[in-house]
C-alpha cells in the first residue's frame, strides 16, 4: 500500500484495556481523531495507536452483554458464509480477551460439523505463535495474559485463521495488542492460510498507518458487512 515506510520498525508494547479518562495520556492531542495527521513520525504514530487501542477497549468492555451476544451473532452468520465447506480445513481462532466477538459457539460448531479447530499459544515471548488443536472437553491451562490455551497436543498448521480485531481500516490493515504475535505468526507460516480479520464495525478507523511489518488481511467481517481485498 502507498505511504508505508521503506525501512521495518519495532513492535508497539502490548496493550491492556484503560478507563477512557486514560486516553488523553497516551500521545498527543490528535489521539481523538481516526488517522495520524500526515507526516507524523513513527514516535507519534505508536502514540497514537496507543490512544486508540485504550478508546477502542473501552469501547469494547462497554458493550452490554445482550448486545455483545447479538454483534457475535451476526459476525459467526457472515463469517460462516465466508467458505462453501469448512469440513477439510484446521481453522485457527482465539478464545475471546477484553470485550472480542465471542466465537466459542461457532467454534463448537465447525467441530460438531466436522471441521477442525485450533487455538494460539505463545511459547515464547517476541516468537511466532504456535497452535494446537481444540476441541469441546480438551483441556485448558493459563497463558500469556491468562487467556485458556490447550494443555498438550503437538503444533498444527490451520489453512484458515480467523484474527480478533481491536481496529481495522478498508485497506484490510488490523490493529491488534501490540505485540507483533500475529504478525510474526502470517510471515512464518508456509503456505500462509486465508487471513479473516473479525470485529465490530464501530472499531473501523481511517487507517492503521500501516507499517513494513503489518500484514493485511484476506477479507474483514464485522457485525455488519464483509470487506475483500480489491479484485
Amino acid at each position: 500500500m502507498s505511504g508505508k515506510p521503506t525501512t521495518p520498525t519495532p513492535s508497539e508494547p502490548v496493550e491492556a484495556a484503560s478507563a477512557p479518562c486514560q486516553v488523553s495520556e497516551a500521545g498527543p492531542d490528535w489521539t481523538g481523531l481516526d488517522r495520524p495527521p500526515e507526516g507524523a513520525d513513527w514516535s507519534e504514530i505508536a502514540a497514537w495507536r496507543k490512544a486508540q487501542r485504550r478508546r477502542l477497549f473501552a469501547f469494547r468492555e462497554g458493550l452490554k452483554g445482550a448486545d455483545r451476544a447479538d454483534r457475535s451473532r451476526r459476525i459467526a452468520e457472515r463469517l460462516t458464509a465466508q467458505i462453501d465447506d469448512w469440513t477439510p480445513h484446521m481453522i485457527a481462532v482465539y478464545w475471546p480477551l477484553k470485550g472480542e466477538p465471542d466465537m466459542t459457539g461457532w467454534m463448537r460448531r465447525m467441530v460438531e460439523s466436522g471441521a477442525r479447530v485450533a487455538l494460539p499459544v505463545v511459547i515464547e515471548k517476541k516468537h511466532p505463535l504456535i497452535f494446537r488443536e481444540w476441541r469441546p472437553g480438551i483441556r485448558m491451562v493459563p497463558g500469556i495474559w491468562n487467556i485458556p490455551v490447550p494443555a498438550e497436543g503437538p503444533s498444527v498448521i490451520p489453512t484458515v485463521a480467523v484474527a480478533p480485531l481491536v481496529g481495522f481500516d478498508e485497506n484490510l490493515y488490523r490493529l491488534g495488542h501490540g505485540g507483533g504475535y500475529y504478525d510474526r505468526t502470517l510471515a512464518s507460516l508456509n503456505p500462509r492460510p486465508l487471513v479473516i480479520g473479525i470485529g465490530y464495525e464501530d472499531t473501523r478507523l481511517g487507517s492503521i498507518q500501516p507499517q513494513p511489518h503489518d500484514i493485511p488481511m484476506n477479507r474483514i467481517v464485522t457485525d455488519q458487512r464483509v470487506i475483500e481485498a480489491p479484485a
